[in-house]
């Protein structure tokens, strides 16, 4: 059975989230999931943002550029979406950076498959696209997920994007614009299973409208606080929140089963965190 990897936010900690967040020797910790990564060998991992600290400085490439080397060399396809991180500062030099690393990138939105189960990659820096870019995505986005749920050789669709629809961080929340622009294309289509996202630094799972909601930022961002008062959203994986984490999709009938893969303590290996089939 194919496994598809997601992984998001692996950009090193900056000095000013170090002067409000706890550091978790998080560097070592990325450069872990980097090696475990390649210890799989998977066919395909996608990089939901936040790749690095500041896209636009060619010196926080280089930890990047040795794991992509590494995944070619093991026969690992890597496709990518920006996050905020990955523009902050001179978006436009970030975004040639993150170019030339992800060639096969989109930033009005871009579709892999693997075997029948299709991913959509979307762009949700929206401060960063002009008016007729965010046109052209919004309608390449609706108008795909119409062609994949007619598409007989597709069994099922996941859609990401780097900002979280659904989260109960306090420094990040949850994204409006997301919520009123690629939620409900998302809701209608009959094929769409999944939505993934990063930006928020946990692992959350919510359930809207019979749809499922991933938050998977732990690729080795600082751990930022959870609302957990009585306002806070539904968070089906409450009990399950590591420092760092990786996560697993294979394909199951007309289904996908899901494995979240946590970093133990003491950085010596990985263990199954959390699992659940949709």
């Amino acid at each position: 059975m194919t496994e598809l990897l997601f992984l998001s936010d692996t950009q090193a900690p900056m000095f000013v989230e170090r002067l409000v967040l706890r550091t978790h020797q998080n560097t070592r910790a990325t450069q872990v999931i980097f090696s475990e990564i390649i210890r799989r060998k998977p066919p395909v991992l996608y990089w939901l943002g936040d790749i690095v600290s500041l896209g636009f400085r060619n010196n926080k490439w280089r930890i990047i550029d040795e794991f992509l080397a590494q995944c070619t060399a093991v026969g690992t396809a890597v496709y990518a979406i920006m996050g905020n991180h990955d523009v902050m500062g001179r978006p436009r030099k970030g975004a040639r950076n993150f170019q030339q690393r992800f060639p096969d990138h989109s930033p009005t939105g871009y579709l892999q498959r693997t075997d029948n189960t299709a991913v959509v990659m979307l762009n949700s820096n929206f401060s960063t696209l002009s008016v007729s870019n965010l046109v052209k995505q919004q309608t390449w986005y609706e108008q795909t997920l119409r062609d994949l749920d007619a598409d007989p050789n597709v069994a099922v669709v996941v859609v990401t994007c780097h900002h979280a629809p659904y989260s109960n961080s306090k420094l990040v929340g949850s994204s409006k614009l997301v919520q009123q622009r690629f939620v409900p294309p998302y809701i209608r289509s009959q094929k769409a299973r999944l939505f993934i996202t990063g930006h928020s630094h946990a692992f959350e799972r919510y359930e809207f409208d019979g749809k499922t909601f991933l938050v998977i930022g732990g690729g080795g961002g600082l751990r930022q606080p959870l609302n957990t008062s009585p306002s806070r959203l539904p968070d089906l994986a409450g009990n399950y929140k590591p420092l760092f984490h990786y996560l697993v999709v294979r394909h199951n009938g007309n289904g996908l089963a899901i494995t979240s893969y946590c970093l133990r303590s003491d950085f010596s290996s990985f263990e199954v965190g959390y699992e659940f089939v949709v």
